[in-house]
């Protein structure tokens, strides 16, 4: 039995719980989480290196995965082109049954490694990162994607939350969280998910930091394409080069609404 299908002991008793008891056994178990993702932190930093390496060398990253483990990655690579401003094809998720599988369950198609395998060879090459993603680091997709990687010459990353996972064992940087079993047994949509979650943040947003695409903590390479955004690009211009919000609003619109060129001129 792998890590992630294992029972919780706490957990055998769920259905005769109150709502309260419910809640307060999955907040108990969420703040094991982040503890577990700091143990990581060395492997995370590999990581996050060799995709500043090869997005500086005209590289990309492609996170591959299945279910749960699949929307994520989807999640945050389209989360790179409006954050950072770089090209949408920097970052790209890709997810076992395709763009079906974000919105119902094609279980089956994470059983497939020559699908994986044939997905991944038609977004990645030499000088690419592939971030596998698998709770368990057992789904034949994600494995037949990095296998794929490996001989394409791309770097490979797992991300997974089982120490034994042959995932693990078959990219050139393992991400393991160990965050134990979940109370329901083997939905992996919770801690596993929620550990994902934070380690997928660490990696887009600690790399296009150390890339230069914010100015400290502010997104000025954001894409100022709604009203929300415009209001905080006008923030952010204002603070940065002292105006009032009416004056930042006016460099803005004359520079495009390209706040780094706003904030210079």
């Amino acid at each position: 039995m792998t890590r992630t299908e294992g029972r919780h002991p706490n957990a055998a008793r769920l259905s005769s719980l109150t709502t309260r008891e419910i809640l307060a056994l999955m907040n108990e178990e969420d703040r094991r989480v982040p503890v577990a993702v700091a143990t990581a932190l060395p492997q995370i930093e590999r990581a996050v290196e060799a995709i500043v390496a090869a997005i500086a060398a005209g590289g990309r990253v492609r996170y591959v995965g299945a279910g749960t483990s699949g929307r994520l990655g989807v999640l945050d690579a389209s989360e790179w082109a409006p954050t950072f401003g770089v090209d949408p094809a920097v970052a790209r998720g890709i997810i076992a049954g395709g763009e079906r599988a974000l919105r119902e369950s094609i279980e089956g198609a994470e059983d497939d490694p020559a699908a994986g395998e044939r997905d991944i060879r038609a977004e990645a090459g030499p000088g690419d990162v592939v971030v596998g993603i698998s709770a368990s680091g057992r789904a034949p997709y994600v494995r037949g994607a990095i296998g794929a990687a490996r001989a394409l010459g791309a770097r490979t990353v797992a991300v997974t939350c089982d120490p034994a996972s042959p995932l693990a064992g078959a990219t050139d940087i393992p991400i393991v969280v160990d965050v134990g079993p979940e109370i329901v047994s083997g939905s992996s949509r919770l801690k596993a998910g929620t550990a994902t979650k934070l380690v997928l943040n660490m990696l887009s947003t600690a790399a296009m930091v150390r890339l230069g695409r914010t100015r400290d903590d502010l997104m000025a390479d954001l894409r100022a394409v709604n009203a929300k955004l415009k209001e905080r690009a006008v923030r952010i211009v204002a603070a940065e080069a002292h105006l009032s919000a009416e004056q930042a609003r006016g460099r803005l619109e004359r520079a495009g609404w390209d706040i780094r060129k706003a904030i210079q001129n």
